[in-house]
């Protein structure tokens, strides 16, 4: 028996040492360390020794132990240090090359038109609202004065949550006009920006998914000519000194008189193009004064406070502001066509 430990004892130690991977050691703690290895059947015939000779066998035996699971220890420590060092070199950076260059993105034409719609309302002394995108329809129509039966309330029109038609995606973002009414103080001055949703086919000019701001003011002796300027001023301010606008009579539930503000197209000068459908003219807002009902329905007296109220486009005030042809592009993502801005 001592001889089969010193022979284990050799073996072993000499195999560690030339262990190549992890999986050759795991192999050969095995071999001789296991249940089933070598020096476990050695030790099973310990039994046959007499008592005089266990002690001595038992102590070699545990050297031999002690030594071939240091040898492992020191293997595998060998081993992960080599394994180490030559990651380290395959991952050396060296760095007196020069770095990639970082290429850094742009504002969408989109978002740098609402920042300068921001900024125009801001300086006027308007506060920025938002709100939420799904929407009761008691915000949405009702106390907008859009009673049951309006067209834009249908179900072609309009994206439902609940067969009752009582929850919905927001057609646009005049419940915030509602939202301010009922808890900001007299007088208000609001715009409230964000994505409104409506049941259009998409072409160069609509999309069932766009964005829009609204605007309100609500003081004492607010007139149209009041809407009138701001709305002019905004135009100049977006497009340059000099935009043509104009004012058709129009008719919205939320405000009368009311009326659509259009500016000319920027793609033809007015002459007529596919972009503008041969009117030369693209729609921009609609507006008007606060219809009485609706103050009334905020608890706000009409004969003594009046207002007006907007809502843009936000899309198209971009294709303006930026003389871009087509809505489609905006929502794209193309690269080629965000890097002009």
């Amino acid at each position: 028996m001592k001889e089969q430990l010193a022979k284990i004892r050799a073996e072993a130690l000499s195999a560690l040492e030339n262990a190549r991977d992890s999986a050759a050691l795991d192999e050969l703690r095995v071999k001789y360390l296991g249940k089933k290895g070598e020096l476990t059947a050695v030790l099973k015939q310990m039994g046959k020794l007499s008592a005089e000779e266990r002690p001595a066998m038992g102590q070699l035996a545990n050297e031999v132990r002690a030594a071939v699971e240091g040898a492992l220890e020191t293997a595998t420590q060998k081993l992960e240090e080599a394994a180490l060092s030559a990651k380290l070199k395959a991952e050396t950076v060296d760095v007196t090359i020069p770095g990639r260059p970082i290429r850094l993105g742009r504002r969408h034409p989109m978002n740098a038109a609402l920042e300068e719609i921001k900024e125009i309302f801001i300086g006027m002394g308007f506060t920025v609202l938002d709100g939420p995108e799904i929407e009761l329809a008691e915000l949405n129509f009702d106390r907008l004065n859009a009673e049951e039966g309006h067209p834009s309330r249908d179900w072609s029109d309009t994206f439902y949550f609940d067969e009752d038609s009582r929850v919905m995606l927001r057609s646009q973002t005049s419940p915030m006009q509602v939202r301010a009414m009922d808890t900001m103080e007299l007088p208000i001055r609001i715009i409230a920006p964000g994505r409104v949703y409506r049941k259009d086919e998409v072409d160069a000019t609509h999309s069932p998914m766009f964005h829009q701001v609204e605007g309100m003011v609500i003081d004492k002796n607010v007139t149209m000519a009041d809407l009138k300027g701001t709305l002019n001023l905004l135009a100049e301010q977006l497009f340059g000194a000099g935009t043509v606008t104009r004012f058709r009579p129009h008719h919205f539930p939320f405000t009368e008189p009311s009326c659509e503000m259009d500016v000319q197209c920027h793609k033809c000068g007015g002459a007529g193009c596919p972009t503008c459908k041969g009117e030369g003219w693209i729609e921009l807002l609609g507006a008007g004064m606060i219809h009485p009902h609706v103050l009334e329905m905020a608890g706000i007296d009409p004969d003594k406070w009046s207002g007006w109220a907007f809502g843009m486009g936000l899309e198209r005030t971009a294709m303006r502001r930026f003389k871009i042809a087509d809505l489609r592009l905006i929502f794209e993502n193309d690269v080629r066509f965000l890097e002009q801005f």
